[in-house]
């Protein structure tokens, strides 16, 4: 069986960003070995001293690793080879980096940190919206707007590090190794007005002048096209380098978020993302919507 490698701290997922990934790597690569043994999640638990959702939270990469538990597991599946051993351990080791985010843990909920390093990580983002201008394309005004209206009683400061905390994402799109962004929004999004007429015009540019950079393919569904494949929502799909990490698919909620990866349930939501790219206006069509729309704001 082949063993993921540590990742390179100059690639997709070097550094921090790369940390919730590794974690996953990792519990793939624990759930291989474990599997191919014939050992149960009771068994590997009883062997690190917890228990069998211990075993089953480390494998999905839902909690940290310590080295020992590593250590211990991999003797209990039989890996001996040194190299093997330390490939696996330094993946450990990488996986437990502090993320950058972690420095906002006061304004970010647990359940939205996993996306943040899957979202620094991934190679391709593709996502529709119907609410809102999506996060990483908001402006700084936009997003005070938003932030003031989903948290009315929060202070000053907090909204503050909210907004800090949005930018910061954004930063990823202009990385040079940043992923390819292909957003498709609904027309009812860009109509839809947060912070009032200035704001809103301030962020219709910005939408057109992101809409041609190299990295980003926007599209918007019109009004005029009716029902469409995207009843179900808004969701975002991430795609990343790694072979053995498989796509996923994030869906929002107001107090918690579901991580979608089955292969048979995000295969449901690619064919619905193809249709809204193949049904949407085109990103040249969809521009000369936005200016539309900012002439006559």
């Amino acid at each position: 069986m082949s063993t993921v490698q540590p990742v390179s701290e100059t690639g997709r997922t070097g550094g921090s960003s790369g940390s919730v990934v590794r974690r996953i790597l990792l519990g793939s690569q624990l759930r291989r070995l474990r599997e191919s043994k014939g050992v149960s999640r009771e068994a590997a638990g009883y062997s690190i001293r917890a228990s069998e959702s211990k075993i089953s939270r480390m494998e999905l990469g839902r909690v940290s690793f310590k080295a020992r538990d590593v250590e211990d597991l991999l003797t209990l599946y039989g890996v001996t080879d040194g190299a093997e051993r330390e490939a696996l351990l330094g993946l450990a080791r990488e996986a437990n980096l502090a993320g950058w985010w972690h420095s906002y843990g006061d304004v970010l909920p647990g359940w939205f940190q996993t996306y943040v390093g899957l979202e620094g990580a991934a190679s391709y983002i593709r996502c529709y919206e119907v609410q809102f201008v999506p996060g990483l394309l908001q402006t700084p005004e936009y997003v005070h707007a938003v932030v003031s209206r989903g948290q009315p009683d929060a202070e000053p400061d907090e909204i503050q590090r909210r907004v800090d905390l949005r930018l910061e994402r954004q930063k990823l799109l202009a990385a040079e190794a940043g992923p390819d962004f292909h957003i498709v929004i609904d027309e009812a999004a860009l109509r839809r007005p947060y912070g009032g007429a200035e704001v809103m015009r301030g962020q219709l540019r910005h939408l057109i002048e992101m809409s041609e950079h190299s990295g980003v393919t926007l599209q918007v569904m019109p009004f005029a096209f009716g029902g469409h494949a995207g009843e179900s929502g808004a969701f975002t799909m991430l795609r990343f380098p790694e072979p053995d990490l498989p796509d996923v698919v994030y869906l929002e909620q107001l107090t918690s978020a579901l991580y979608v990866d089955k292969p048979e349930e995000v295969a449901q939501y690619q064919r619905v993302m193809d249709r809204l790219h193949a049904d949407s206006l085109t990103p040249g069509e969809s521009r000369l919507l936005l200016d539309e729309i900012l002439r006559t704001s």
